[in-house]
C-alpha cells in the first residue's frame, strides 16, 4: 500500500507547495464553534480587556486550523511544532488573560507538571501517529494541550512572582530538551512526515532536526521571555518595598 494514503490527518493529506493555497479547512462544526465561542465571550465577558485576549486567541485558532497552515501541518512536521507551539505558547496565555478565574484546581506545580507530560506524551511517535489517523485522537490531542498550558499559564497569573518564574523556567527546560532530543536524532522518528517533507525540498530528517530547533531555540524562548519580564517586575516591587 502507499504509505501516503495511510496518513490521512484532519485537515487532509500532506499537500503539495502548488495546492497549499487552496486548502483552507471549512469544516462547519468548527466554524460554528468559533463563531459561537466569540458571541459567546463578546456577550458575556467583564471588561474589555478580557473581549480582546479572547478574540486575539480566536483569531489564532482560526489561522491554526482554518487556514492553509493546518494542511501544511500534514505535510511537515516541522509546522505541526510551530502549530502545537503556538496553541500553548500562545493561545493559552491569552485566553489565561482573557479569563479571570483566580485560582486553578490542583496548584501551579501539578499543572506544570500535567503540561510537560502531556507536551512530551504526544510527542512520542506512537501516541502521534495515533492522533494523524484517527480524528477523534487528533482532537484530544490538540484540547488536551491547550487546557493543559491555558492552566500553567493561568497558574503562573495567579501565582507570587518567584513561583510563576520557577514554573517558566521550569517549562523553558522541559521544551529546550525534547527540541534538542529531536535535533540531534540520527534517524526520523514520526512516519507520517515520511514522505510530505520531499515536496518541499526537506529529507525527513531534516523537517524533524528543523522541527526540534524550532522546539529549542523560538519555543524554549517564549518561555525564557516571560519569567524574564516576571522577574523584572519582581525586581520593580522588592525596590520598591526597600525604598518606601
Amino acid at each position: 500500500m502507499d504509505q501516503a494514503a495511510i496518513w490521512i490527518p484532519y485537515c487532509g493529506a500532506a499537500p503539495a507547495p502548488d495546492e497549499l493555497a487552496a486548502r483552507w479547512n471549512l469544516d462547519p462544526m468548527l466554524l460554528a464553534a468559533f463563531v459561537l465561542a466569540a458571541a459567546g465571550w463578546w456577550r458575556f465577558a467583564r471588561t474589555g480587556g478580557e473581549r480582546r485576549w479572547f478574540l486575539a486567541a480566536i483569531a489564532l485558532l482560526v489561522f491554526l486550523f482554518v487556514s492553509p497552515f493546518c494542511a501544511l501541518t500534514a505535510a511537515l512536521f516541522s509546522a505541526r511544532v510551530v502549530h502545537h507551539l503556538a496553541l500553548t505558547a500562545v493561545v493559552a496565555p491569552l485566553l489565561a488573560a482573557a479569563f479571570s478565574v483566580s485560582r486553578i484546581p490542583g496548584g501551579l506545580v501539578l499543572w506544570t507538571g500535567i503540561h510537560a507530560a502531556t507536551f512530551w506524551l504526544w510527542h512520542a511517535p506512537a501516541a502521534y501517529e495515533a492522533a494523524l489517523s484517527d480524528d477523534t485522537i487528533y482532537w484530544l490531542m490538540q484540547i488536551s494541550l491547550l487546557l493543559s498550558a491555558l492552566a500553567l499559564w493561568r497558574g503562573v497569573r495567579n501565582a507570587a512572582l518567584p513561583a510563576g518564574i520557577a514554573a517558566l523556567l521550569a517549562t523553558m527546560v522541559q521544551m529546550g530538551l525534547l527540541g534538542a532530543l529531536l535535533t540531534f536524532s540520527g534517524t526520523p522518528l514520526y512516519a507520517p512526515h515520511f514522505i510530505g517533507p520531499l515536496a518541499w525540498g526537506l529529507a525527513p530528517l531534516e523537517d524533524q532536526q528543523l522541527a526540534g530547533l524550532i522546539m529549542w531555540v523560538p519555543g524554549a524562548g517564549i518561555y525564557l521571555a516571560a519569567a524574564v519580564a516576571l522577574a523584572a517586575r519582581w525586581f520593580v516591587h522588592e525596590r520598591s518595598m526597600v525604598t518606601t
